[in-house]
């Protein structure tokens, strides 16, 4: 046997994602880099590690049972960096984030400088839907999540950060056609929906609901970009975070229709289990976000006023 770490790593990501184009993606290689390496590394064997039926990969059983192994070994590579790292005084360890898929255009800043000061820390972070977030969360895969609307399911704790503001978007085009701007604009204009579960789409409904308001529903899409993209096209309107459009309403390519009682407000929350026992990095990043939050907010995001 003569596999390498590298190969290690490739090969367990290959069986987390079971695609070698998401691994590569992940991994940031190119796909034919990750295929030599997985082929090199199933030549060391001579049970197949994974099987190709149609155009999809499959991971065998031998293959998991290697996986595991792996994975096993690559986490002891990194106990020992740790070590090595806090015998010389330096705060180590595994942070360990699941984030909404909005929240990626607002959990970087307040972990930035952090990570600066502590490059002995490294940090994982899962940016993906409402569900998945607190899935994680409630296995206790992560440290913390960021969400926007606190788990009614779960006992947590949470740091409040920021305000999240909602406003009704469309197209440069759609925006100008409405003369009048009232709540029977909903009736009119096509309204392109999150999917059900995301704390955007919950406010959303909560608003239509409250107020009894008919509405043209045209399309629903899975994550806020998809969301976004539709707009630009001028597929229809949405009620969007204003910290997922900053570049385009500078831009022109979305705008704000006003209307009253927008924009729709919430905040964004870091949160965390009751009695979760936190690592060396956890607890520190804690108590410099309690610390510093308000300073990130001021500096970070003071563009949010104008709005």
């Amino acid at each position: 046997m003569n596999y390498t770490l590298n190969q290690l790593k490739i090969f367990l990501k290959v069986t987390q994602v079971g695609s070698i184009t998401k691994a590569a993606e992940e991994l940031h290689l190119t796909q034919p880099a990750v295929s030599i390496q997985l082929r090199n590394f199933q030549n060391q064997f001579d049970i197949p590690l994974t099987e190709v039926v149609g155009r999809q990969l499959y991971i065998t059983d031998f293959g998991r049972e290697i996986a595991a192994t792996a994975e096993q070994i690559l986490e002891g590579v990194n106990t020992l960096n740790y070590q090595s790292q806090a015998h010389k005084g330096e705060l180590t360890g595994r942070l360990k984030l699941s984030v909404v898929s909005t929240g990626k255009y607002v959990m970087p800043y307040f972990l930035s400088d952090f990570l600066r000061l502590h490059p002995g820390i490294d940090l994982l972070m899962d940016v993906t839907n409402r569900a998945k977030v607190i899935e994680s969360l409630e296995s206790n895969e992560v440290d913390f999540s960021l969400v926007s609307v606190l788990p009614d399911t779960l006992a947590i704790n949470y740091v409040r950060l920021m305000q999240n503001k909602l406003f009704l978007v469309a197209n440069r085009q759609l925006a100008s056609e409405q003369e009048i701007i009232d709540q029977s604009i909903f009736q009119r204009l096509p309204l392109v929906y999150r999917e059900a579960g995301s704390a955007t789409r919950m406010a959303m409904e909560s608003f239509i609901q409250k107020h009894k308001i008919p509405v043209l529903k045209k399309l629903e899409l899975t994550s806020n970009e998809a969301v976004k993209q539709a707009l630009i096209a001028g597929l229809g309107a949405s009620v969007m975070p204003l910290i997922g459009i900053k570049n385009e309403l500078s831009n022109g390519e979305l705008q704000i229709i006003p209307m009253k009682k927008f924009p729709l407000k919430t905040h964004w929350h870091l949160v965390w289990l009751k009695n979760k026992r936190f690592s060396a990095a956890a607890a520190a990043y804690l108590t410099y976000l309690k610390a510093e939050k308000d300073n990130i907010i001021q500096n970070k995001f003071h563009w949010f006023e104008q709005y």
